[in-house]
């Protein structure tokens, strides 16, 4: 199913050199793989920096589309026959009463809830991926998923006119089922969780040849989440933020917004600083946030249990890289559990206007967290990465939210109805007093 780029097929950048494999260094031509071949690290995007120095300045990243591909010489496509939505570019918030509340001075939400055209950060990496997948001829695009990534590779996928089939475990919210079913895949649900998937989904990509957007073009796929750290460092007027709180699966998105922040400072277009990097996952599925409080330099892997589907992936593909980076930036991993997940999912919303799904949810709970242990500086600039949108996940909250009023079409059932609710309202501040 792959073939190579036809000379007649116009280039847009020499920046794009090899796949490089981040343990031994090999070198591998740019073609659908993802494991070197020597000893089986994964493979990464090489790209040649000296040229991108010479080439890109602020003033044509700013000139340029107002999405991902405003990045364009940063990601790993060899044409112009690029796949863009609109996605990227997505709000950076200065946040005022979430940040009084947590007792922050420079808090700032990243809110990819809002992205294109399926409401996650999905959107971005899956952007990527098939427009690499359609410059090495698939027709046929796929992925495992537990959930946000199936809706975007769907969506894409229907734009682009490429056939689609997506694996999900069977068990996902309603919301993310349907969030693909829209878009007319040939849609898999698998009886076991992600991981028993994704096993799937390898076997699935070596006997039909199918471009699987996180398997055999997971090199090109990944570089999506660098987009996250280009646009907040455009964003912040050309800086680095102190201190980044994201939230973890499989650990791609953690590493690739570091990579994007020493990319700009690589070619120049951003001062160098060290910058933090914290890690949220939840209590039911947190590998990666118990090698870090045991001091391991390894992941065991686990069987998820949380509501916090989106997050998890028990054997992380990249979680000794996340380890990796939070040990050596000075940062943290946590772990919260399901009620502080909802909770957090509660405080975002009454707070900045945020509805965000369990991900998120799971990253303001970590955010509280760090800060009242006091491993937040309140005069850092801080990024919190909000990755995906409630309406994917409402079963998470129902039970936990109020229910309204019914009332009849009289004034004095309005007045009776208002007076109850605060009253309520009153009795609950006593109680978050007491």
């Amino acid at each position: 199913m792959t073939q190579a780029i036809t000379k007649d097929t116009p280039s847009i950048t020499s920046t794009l050199k090899a796949l490089k494999c981040k343990e031994c260094g090999t070198e591998y031509e740019l073609k659908a793989s993802h494991v070197c071949e020597l000893c089986f690290g994964p493979l990464e995007v090489k790209y040649d920096y000296s040229d991108l120095r010479l080439s890109v300045t602020r003033e044509k990243i700013a000139a340029g589309p107002n999405s991902i591909w405003r990045y364009r010489p940063f990601l790993p496509v060899a044409t112009n026959n690029v796949i863009d939505v609109g996605t990227g570019m997505t709000p950076l918030l200065r946040s005022h009463r979430l940040a009084r509340r947590l007792g922050l001075n420079k808090l700032y939400i990243k809110n990819d809830a809002v992205n294109m055209p399926t409401l996650s950060f999905k959107d971005r990496v899956v952007s990527v991926a098939l427009s690499r997948a359609r410059e090495l001829g698939f027709t046929t695009v796929s992925c495992a998923s537990t959930g946000n990534l199936a809706n975007s590779t769907a969506a894409i996928a229907a734009y682009a006119g490429l056939d689609c089939c997506v694996f999900i475990p069977a068990d996902l919210e309603a919301g993310k089922i349907l969030g693909s079913l829209i878009y007319s895949p040939t849609l898999m649900a698998v009886k076991g969780n992600y991981d028993q998937v994704n096993r799937l989904c390898s076997e699935v990509a070596n006997t039909h040849g199918w471009g699987f957007v996180n398997i055999n073009l997971r090199p090109y796929y990944s570089e999506g989440s660098k987009t996250l750290g280009f646009e907040v460092a455009e964003q912040l007027g050309w800086e680095l933020p102190d201190h980044v709180v994201a939230p973890l699966a499989s650990g791609s998105l953690f590493t690739k917004i570091y990579k994007g922040f020493q990319e700009f400072v690589e070619v120049g277009l951003v001062p160098s600083k060290d910058v933090r990097f914290s890690g949220a996952q939840p209590e039911g599925c947190s590998p990666i946030a118990q090698a870090f409080k045991e001091g391991r330099d390894f992941i065991k892997p686990v069987k998820p249990n949380t509501i916090a589907k989106s997050l998890a992936i028990g054997n992380p593909a990249d979680g000794v890289y996340a380890l990796e980076l939070a040990q050596k930036t000075g940062g943290n991993i946590e772990s919260v559990n399901d009620a502080e997940i909802i909770e957090g999912i509660k405080l975002l919303a009454e707070t900045e206007g945020i509805f965000t799904e369990t991900a998120g949810g799971t990253t303001i709970a970590v955010l509280k967290k760090l800060v009242a242990a006091g491993k937040i500086d309140p005069d850092e600039t801080t990024v919190v990465y909000i990755t995906g949108n409630g309406l994917k996940t409402q079963e998470a909250v129902q039970g936990y939210i109020g229910e309204p009023l019914t009332i009849d079409a009289k004034l004095d059932s309005f007045e009776r109805a208002l007076e109850r609710s605060r009253t309520l309202d009153r009795l609950e501040w006593q109680q978050v007093l007491i």
